[in-house]
């Protein structure tokens, strides 16, 4: 998706996805940013949404250098860059390789707050791969319903999104994409890489998440250890020069759809 403000402007802003999701779940965040006079750039990532499913060696670079030739053709010459979840690592790693580039960094409950290698057991791809073939739309409601304190009968509509894919003849490639991705999680952490980011950041955290990729493989004691957002928001901010967060109280993995209007008032302040 590309929107831009009836005005003319140079301000852009694009929006990095979380694994679980694609461009979809961004819908009723453009018309705040559009209303700000930003052109707004919502791009599904390859391997999810309408883009192709490619069997490629998936990396966080190799992302967000895709991004940056998309953004070239559109002739974009600098952007705020705001990223959720999965899309958080991807966000860090482009504001790491186009610092220049990057205006303002925007990260929303991002995972890869700490480094899950460190005490995720390791999975072999084929496992991996099984596991994502055994994907049904019970259990993709199941994970979606993890994102927030109080489930909401208008939040399935983002789990019917994801379960699309169960759907498409091409089932077998999304699930290989969803596979390659989770071990790109795992391995390539940014953890190690916050203070190195010079651009102005906010940092938007609910309060309730406790995300852990690869949770399921973890004892209660590990569960109950890590995901801790509430630290995880304040160890990050000390690592990122001069970033500003933000803790929303009650919420909790998706703040832009539980409360919409308090992540537009923390990005309105911020830029």
């Amino acid at each position: 998706m590309d929107v831009s403000p009836a005005m003319k402007t140079d301000n852009t802003i694009v929006l990095f996805h979380g694994k679980n999701f694609n461009g979809y779940y961004w819908t009723d965040v453009i018309p705040f940013f559009v209303s700000k006079g930003y052109r707004v750039i919502v791009p599904d990532q390859p391997g999810w949404g309408r883009s192709d499913h490619p069997y490629l060696q998936y990396s966080f670079q190799l992302l967000a250098s895709n991004t940056k030739a998309l953004l070239h053709s559109l002739k974009v010459k600098n952007t705020v860059i705001l990223g959720h979840s999965m899309g958080g690592m991807l966000a860090t790693r482009f504001a790491l390789m186009y610092p220049g580039f990057t205006t303002n960094l925007i990260l929303e409950n991002p995972i890869g707050l700490e480094d899950y290698k460190t005490f995720v057991p390791y999975r072999s791809f084929d496992e991996l791969l099984a596991n994502e073939m055994k994907a049904t739309y019970e259990s993709y409601l199941n994970y979606q319903k993890s994102y927030y304190p109080v489930w909401k009968p208008d939040y399935e509509q983002y789990a019917k999104a994801q379960a699309a894919d169960l759907l498409s003849p091409h089932f077998d490639s999304i699930a290989r994409t969803n596979a390659l991705t989770y071990q790109v999680i795992l391995e390539q952490p940014v953890v190690y890489e916050f203070s190195l980011l010079k651009m102005p950041t906010l940092l938007i955290i609910g309060q309730e998440d406790r995300t852990i990729v690869g949770k399921g493989l973890l004892n209660e004691a590990e569960k109950n250890k890590y995901g801790q957002y509430p630290s995880l928001g304040k160890l990050t901010q000390q690592k990122i020069p001069g970033a500003r967060l933000v803790e929303l109280k009650g919420v909790g993995h998706i703040p832009h759809i539980q409360e919409p209007e308090a992540f537009q008032r923390a990005v309105n302040s911020f830029l």
